[in-house]
């Protein structure tokens, strides 16, 4: 069926292979991952929703009643980061913790962002400018996500090197079997985080400022309040969501700019119309998502057209097929930044629907409004870039430019 995570020629271009998997039906057992795939828009926004299917099952199960066996001991801090996270949390405890976080994580908070991130986003290109060019990637894709979510909880500039590092280590474990090296690295990244964090905590506490993290510590409501151990999971969330989905979304999307000059010529045209931009943005976000799967456990027994799934089981909802799917897409294949019925599903949808989505809309808006606005040279490729090994977070190693 050509679908396979580990192979390279596949993950530097999926999209044949998902057009096969289109064809046969709506769910496909796949021996090589031991998951149900499920490559249609229909079906993937529908699972999204789902509440018979969870992102952990241990709110209902022990692993032992689910058939699964319990992580190594030695793994336990990266799970408790990550499990008390909005990502991996199932109701009631996401609906309290999401409710908490969303009163001190404002569409006012992303709001008062803007004139920060513009300004990052300006120098950042401003350098890469004076420098005649550059890897892109970590010129201006990497460095502006991290620094906008260091500047919305407060972190001080001097610590914020220690943070892309422990993002990466972290989002290594969301990787298809992550072998026992990229768990250890996880696992420390999460100790040494977790520990900066709640040092950061301590002090927001004796001195509380107007960052995501003094607004956390203030949120509650009848249920209570956070705690510190959910505030230093959404702080992790929030980085790496940034981190790795803004940073691929970036370099991805002029990657495909490239590749279709007609289009990058089009986009030059929205530079000073940010609303152009952000459907632009959509568009890029659909054509080459950074985040091509999302994994769910089957809590109970379901039905995917004529496939029953029995409980226990696991299904990969295939992000970068149902983008691209005819029966929702016209012309899927093509890119088109005015592209106005554009229902992707790149941050996903239901109750795990990204938190962050307006604020990486806006540092994308940012950083490709900043590479094209006038006085800035225009951008060329200087080689064809590989793609990092990684299939779920799927990315480029570089992004060689100049100007």
């Amino acid at each position: 069926m050509g679908f396979d995570p580990w192979d390279a020629a596949f993950v530097a271009d999926p999209y044949p292979a998902y057009r096969e998997l289109r064809e046969p039906g709506r769910a496909l057992w796949c021996e090589a991952t031991g998951q149900w795939l499920v490559p249609h828009h229909a079906d993937v926004s529908t699972l999204l929703r789902d509440r018979r299917l969870g992102r952990t099952y241990l709110h209902r199960f022990t692993h032992e009643e689910f058939g699964q066996q319990a992580p190594p001991p030695e793994h336990e801090p990266f799970h408790v980061l990550n499990g008390t996270g909005l990502l991996d949390l199932e109701d009631p405890a996401h609906a309290r913790v999401r409710r908490l976080v969303a009163k001190a994580f404002t569409p006012r908070t992303v709001e008062q962002l803007v004139p920060a991130v513009e300004r990052l986003a300006r120098e950042l290109v401003g350098r890469l400018v004076s420098d005649g060019g550059g890897d892109l990637l970590t010129a201006v894709a990497e460095p502006l996500p991290v620094a906008v979510i260091a500047e919305l909880l407060g972190v001080p500039e001097a610590d914020r090197g220690l943070l892309r590092p422990w993002s990466a280590d972290i989002c290594g474990m969301y990787e298809l079997r992550p072998d026992e090296e990229t768990a250890r690295r996880a696992v420390r990244a999460s100790v040494e985080f977790s520990d900066y964090l709640r040092e950061l905590i301590a002090e927001r506490r004796k001195r509380p400022g107007g960052d995501l993290i003094s607004g956390m510590i203030a949120a509650h409501d009848e249920g209570g309040r956070l705690s510190e151990q959910e505030m230093v999971s959404t702080c992790v969330l929030l980085l790496n969501a940034g981190h790795e989905a803004t940073v691929n979304a970036t370099a991805n999307g002029w990657w495909a700019l490239f590749r279709h000059p007609a289009q990058l010529e089009l986009l030059r045209t929205f530079r000073a119309d940010p609303e152009k931009l952000s459907t632009a943005v959509d568009e890029l976000l659909r054509y080459d998502t950074p985040l091509q799967m999302f994994e769910r456990w089957v809590l109970d027994d379901i039905r995917i057209g004529d496939t029953a799934i029995p409980r226990g089981a696991e299904v990969a909802l295939l992000f970068g097929s149902a983008n691209r799917d005819p029966a929702r897409f016209a012309a899927p294949d093509a890119l088109d930044l005015v592209r106005a019925d554009n229902p992707h599903l790149s941050f996903g949808a239901g109750i795990h629907y990204c938190l962050g989505a307006p604020l990486a809309r806006q540092e994308l808006v940012a950083s490709f409004g900043a590479l094209l606005a006038d006085g800035v040279p225009r951008l060329r490729l200087v080689r064809e870039p590989q793609w990092q090994g990684g299939f779920v977070m799927r990315g480029l190693r570089e992004l060689a430019v100049e100007f």
